[in-house]
């Protein structure tokens, strides 16, 4: 699973969870191409949800989309996998059920490669996440699911809010939980020599949950980048965290029911050290002069020393619920929030700051909480990728070494950026901002 974040912006590109209102294919817990977004303000947003391994960013134009592969080659690869997979245990006959009629999909490969160059800010992201009618849907999904909820809660550990809100963000309450045939679209992307190796494990993995019995091979659809369910697993973490809540025999996450699917997530979340009771975060001020430094997420404290520092909860004092950490996804300018362990838990899902908050959000909206107080910086945007790179290069070139121009805003660049604010005198928020960069210039 990958652990780039990116605090400020995301790229919906590739399959990442229902951002943004529409349905953005997702991935979710662990073996899912992750939905990448580095912390700051500069993220790209691909894929999401987990798989353990992210696959790698590669640009279209490395590898020109086969339109007639299903003719042919594809075909010889089709063999050569049957041979891997009766290696790894799949029986030819699940083999026969689930390659009856399969062929390769080039609008697969286009849809993986045509990544945004262009990303969304956090704010931007929110304002769909947290939507009036997103959570006036999730109270309503709440309600309606109340005993089942409770139940799941009371198994795991995991509030319902939380749960729910997964859910929101994942499929819009299971309105969107993609028709692509996972088959059909892991063989394509496993054929696919750019990120081969993690699509054929999926795949496999696949296979061996129509080998269980849990579903069929026709009736196993998703993203087309190989997320399934209400809540959006891939087929490695299927294999690993879904659970059968129903005691039906299957863990059926693909059923109109959701309840195999909402269990399954709080059991993902609970795997992964969820502590019941305990905030994702807390919205804070901070004091006047303040040292914008200690906004790392190395540095965890005591509530109660942020407290001597000045650090202030926006809606009355804040409880101890054990070390914190102060993030500041949009620079000094924007909102600010001091972040606990069940932040780092839902990162198991998606590492990005921007999908992290709202679920936390949309969560405590759902349970009865008030907005986020404080303003985005509305006025910024988002940088491209091309701007990210020029950025990682422009601080590099000026002694602050990101060691690497990938466009990717993960904590050495913020390093970086930081390291270059206070030589500069500026604001040591580590936010690649547009100003940096023009700074930079």
């Amino acid at each position: 699973m990958c652990n780039w974040r990116i605090a400020g912006v995301l790229t919906l590109a590739m399959a990442g969870g229902v951002h943004a209102g529409t349905q953005q294919e997702s991935v979710r817990p662990e073996g899912r191409p992750q939905a990448e977004v580095t912390r700051l303000a500069t993220a790209s947003l691909t894929y999401s949800l987990r798989p353990t391994a992210r696959p790698q960013t590669i640009r279209a134009k490395e590898a020109p989309v086969q339109e007639n592969t299903s003719n042919g080659d594809f075909r010889i690869w089709l063999r050569e996998f049957r041979t891997r997979a009766i290696a790894q245990g799949i029986k030819p006959r699940v083999l026969d059920a689930a390659f009856d009629g399969v062929t390769y999909d080039a609008d697969i490969i286009r849809r993986d490669r045509n990544q945004s160059e262009f990303s969304k800010a956090i704010w931007e992201y929110l304002d769909s996440a947290v939507s009036e009618t997103r959570l006036r849907n999730g109270k309503s999904a709440l309600n309606q699911y109340r005993a089942t909820l409770e139940a799941i809660e009371a198994r795991y550990g995991v509030e319902k809010e939380v749960v729910v809100a997964v859910w929101g963000l994942e499929s819009a309450y299971g309105s969107y939980r993609g028709s692509t045939d996972i088959v059909r679209a892991l063989a394509t992307l496993a054929y696919d020599a750019r990120r081969s190796a993690f699509f054929e494990e999926q795949l496999i993995a696949a296979l061996k949950i129509l080998q269980s019995g849990d579903t069929t091979a026709r009736r196993m659809t998703g993203s087309w980048a190989g997320a399934m369910g209400h809540t959006q697993f891939m087929p490695t973490s299927y294999l690993d965290y879904a659970v059968d809540f129903t005691g039906d025999g299957k863990r059926d996450i693909w059923s109109d029911d959701p309840s195999d699917a909402l269990a399954s997530t709080a059991a993902y979340l609970a795997r992964f050290g969820w502590t019941k009771g305990q905030p994702w975060g807390v919205e804070v001020t901070l004091p006047q002069g303040f040292d914008f430094r200690l906004a790392d997420r190395k540095i965890r404290k005591p509530v109660s020393e942020w407290a001597r520092m000045g650090v202030a909860g926006t809606n009355g004092a804040i409880a101890d619920h054990g070390p914190a950490s102060l993030l500041l996804p949009a620079g000094g300018k924007g909102p600010a929030f001091l972040i606990f362990q069940n932040f780092a838990v839902i990162e198991r899902y998606n590492s990005a700051d921007a999908y992290v908050i709202g679920v936390g959000h949309l969560s405590d909206r759902i349970a009865g909480g008030p907005p986020i107080q404080a303003n985005w910086p509305r006025s910024d945007r988002a940088l491209t990728l091309s701007e990210r790179k020029e950025m990682q290069q422009r601080l590099t070139d000026k002694g602050f070494d990101t060691q690497g121009v990938d466009g990717r805003i993960g904590p050495l660049t913020i390093d970086a950026v930081r390291a270059y604010q206070v030589a500069s005198g500026l604001t040591p928020d580590g936010y690649a901002s547009m100003n940096l960069l023009k700074r930079l210039r």
